[in-house]
């Protein structure tokens, strides 16, 4: 049954139980919602060990225009169901994840990290090409990649999604929660009262790209345990209990989760 209903706009959704047909007829209708009106729905719905995030993937703030310099894409509606467990479990070895790490309780999903590149054959300077071994870091890299000022932009489906902290996503979020990663462990967010442990690296790149290291590229930062209060996965306790923050710094978000993470989230699968 419905454990919380986030649907800030006009659009309204009825009432409907998760499975079959009726869970069928709820994305369809998220689907078909027109992008122009800018209408976020989202439905957070606990069944069994599970919470399941059904949304259109449109945010309850405004957006950037798209395309734009940057960003050649157009945003679109999406049908996402992406369910997590309900009770996670830490364990004793950090996962990374590539693709989304979570999604926000607006429905918006949560992928700090690209697929981008360093290649100075790309007219654009970066490429899918990893042979250079510099991955762009998408808040290291946000003119680049066309962010738009909630640190969002638009991936080649027509998907929305954060890179880094939206203050917007933070002003209506529930106190400091403001989504569940893909292992289902909650995402909070505390300014300054959870600091990220990374550190940007001294002196200048080994290859190319070249220059002083200053945060475009992911391997231009290391991890340096205890320099602040969270993990390597951003990972921290509040009030007795494990979660994630999202941090102003690197890596704004987890890029590593310690639990099982969900399928709905297994890139490739």
């Amino acid at each position: 049954m419905p454990i919380g209903v986030i649907n800030r706009n006009a659009y309204r959704t009825r009432s409907m139980d998760v499975g079959g047909v009726t869970m069928s007829c709820l994305l369809v209708v998220m689907a078909a919602l027109p992008v122009e009106a800018h209408q976020n729905a989202v439905k957070i719905l606990e069944q069994g060990n599970q919470r399941c995030i059904f949304s259109n993937g449109l945010p309850d703030h405004a957006m950037g225009t798209f395309p734009r310099r940057g960003n050649p894409h157009r945003v679109h509606a999406q049908a996402v169901r992406l369910c997590v467990p309900s009770g996670p479990l830490k364990g004793q070895e950090a996962r990374r994840v590539r693709g989304s790490i979570g999604v926000a309780l607006n429905g918006v999903q949560i992928r700090p990290g690209t697929a981008d590149w360093y290649d100075a054959r790309s007219r654009r300077g970066f490429s899918r090409n990893p042979a250079s071994g510099w991955n762009l870091e998408g808040m290291g890299a946000r003119q680049q990649l066309g962010m738009d000022r909630n640190n969002a932009h638009v991936d080649e489906r027509g998907l929305y999604h954060y890179h880094g902290i939206s203050k917007a996503l933070v002003r209506q979020g529930q106190g400091s929660l403001i989504g569940y990663a893909a292992d289902g462990f909650e995402i909070h967010y505390l300014a300054n009262k959870a600091t990220s442990s990374y550190r940007l690296k001294q002196g200048e790149r080994p290859s190319a790209p070249g220059g002083r290291y200053d945060g475009t590229y992911n391997q231009d930062w290391t991890y340096v345990a205890g320099s602040g209060s969270l993990d390597q996965c951003n990972g921290g306790y509040l009030n007795g209990a494990f979660v994630y923050f999202a941090t102003d710094h690197y890596p704004f978000f987890p890029r590593c989760l310690w639990g099982t993470v969900s399928r709905d989230f297994v890139v490739g699968r």
